[in-house]
């Protein structure tokens, strides 16, 4: 399998529409923070006052993460690199480190810099190369280490596979949830993880909150969030901080919310976290009328707020997540499954011991009396219905054949549409339109210094 990242960056000229910048060469910390206008939509000193997901461990299976980005600093814990050459820490692609500012960023001075929508969770790195093996590894390791939220802002057009299965039911049997973005194609095709079962597939939308038009869709998807005009920690064209756009950042938006989630509530399962996040979301206007689960925006757009205020019942242990298959014996033992033959359940008869020799012959004269009874029963039946004439009519009620309720549909885990679209290189989306690679204009004035369209 081929992973490919779900986040385009943009180009110089579309960072300077995208935000009034000053006549500065270099940006300035309210400029960055400004530049977030995803903080404004959700209100973060509001979310903030209830939790900021203190405590709570999240793990990014990406690109890896600059630790010594100072928006970061503190945030990220020791990760994992199947290859042992340090890149969960030491990244070559900003990708991963744009996703970790996005959940967990501080920012540094007074309001200087990135800051995460959950600044109280820790960052765990996980190194995924573009064959896909290692990013199965990860979730294992990232489970095994402690994460309680894994997000994969990758993605891939190949078939769901049954090693991927197994690793999504792994973390389930270990009460991790795993969100992943749907991809950026345009196409009614979740890409996987995202469409395996038990995965929270998120889509994007735009700043008028109506679905990015980038954004894959489908009856996988869960919820929607913010998605374009992104601004985030990462070293793009040698500065510090990327402007993006992506159903990357939808899906790291919805970890950190479910990193809120957990740390406010956290006696809730994986899929009861996942319930209070689909629960408070909010249909937009632009999909009026629509039906939930929309193909677009799932159950609606995610509302942090909400998700940790609305009174909303736990619910099942799995919620909204479509039920994954068994990572074969993954699960820890509960109480009495040591191997030792378990009692039969309340009220039902003991079997009868093999040993019993004399218990054989007492239920042979047993079954003999019976039939004999049987018998003469018949024969008295037989005599008193010759006597009687004839017979008052059986009544017989019409057949009727039974209703049966459909089953209600999973909130996203439906198999996935066929056609997929042709695997994809790493980082292989169209460029977006009006900016080609390495035809982009100098932007002097651009305080992202990003003056390459990365892929």
């Amino acid at each position: 399998m081929t992973l490919t990242r779900t986040m385009r960056v943009l180009g110089a000229t579309a960072l300077s529409g995208a935000l009034l910048m000053t006549a500065a060469p270099t940006a300035s910390a309210d400029q960055v923070r400004d530049g977030q206008w995803v903080n404004q939509y959700y209100s973060l000193d509001k979310v903030w006052s209830v939790s900021k997901g203190d405590g709570v461990i999240v793990a990014v299976i990406d690109t890896g993460v600059d630790a010594n980005h100072q928006d970061l600093a503190g945030q990220v814990l020791p990760g994992y690199d199947p290859g042992g050459s340090g890149r969960d820490h030491k990244p070559t692609d900003p990708h991963g480190t744009q996703m970790a500012g996005e959940i967990a960023g501080k920012g540094h001075g007074a309001n200087a810099g990135v800051v995460g929508l959950a600044p109280g969770a820790k960052i765990l790195p996980v190194y995924s190369d573009s064959g896909g093996k290692s990013f199965l590894d990860g979730i294992r390791w990232a489970v095994d280490h402690g994460a309680k939220v894994i997000n994969i802002s990758l993605g891939s057009s190949a078939p769901v596979s049954a090693s991927e299965k197994e690793a999504v039911a792994y973390a389930l049997d270990h009460d991790v949830l795993v969100v992943s973005s749907a991809g950026n194609d345009g196409v009614s095709s979740v890409e996987a993880p995202a469409n395996v079962p038990g995965v929270l597939a998120v889509a994007a939308v735009d700043k008028s909150i109506t679905a990015w038009n980038h954004s894959n869709y489908g009856p996988e998807v869960l919820l929607s969030a913010p998605g374009t005009e992104m601004v985030s920690s990462g070293a793009c064209d040698g500065g510090q901080y990327c402007i993006a756009e992506g159903t990357s950042d939808s899906s790291a938006y919805v970890s950190a919310a479910a990193a809120l989630v957990r740390a406010k509530f956290p006696s809730l399962t994986a899929g009861q976290v996942a319930n209070r996040l689909v629960k408070s979301a909010l249909m937009p206007s632009a999909a009026k009328g629509a039906k939930a689960p929309d193909p677009h925006y799932g159950y609606g757009v995610l509302r942090p707020y909400e998700a940790l205020t609305m009174d909303i019942p736990a619910g099942s242990a799995q919620g909204p997540l479509a039920a994954a298959a068994s990572s074969g014996g993954s699960k820890a033992p509960s109480a009495g499954s040591s191997g030792a033959a378990s009692a039969p359940p309340a009220g039902s008869l003991p079997p009868i011991a093999a040993s019993d020799s004399g218990s054989k012959g007492a239920s042979y004269l047993l079954i003999g009396v019976a039939v004999l009874v049987g018998l003469v029963l018949l024969v008295v039946v037989i005599v008193v219905l010759a006597r009687s004439g004839r017979r008052q009519p059986q009544v017989q009620q019409p057949y009727a054949a039974p209703t049966w309720q459909p089953g209600q549909q999973p909130y996203g885990g439906q198999a996935p549409p066929p056609g997929y679209p042709q695997q994809q290189s790493y980082g292989g989306q169209a460029p977006q339109p009006g900016f080609p690679p390495h035809q982009q204009q100098p932007y002097q004035n651009n305080p992202y210094q990003d003056g390459n369209q990365q892929r």
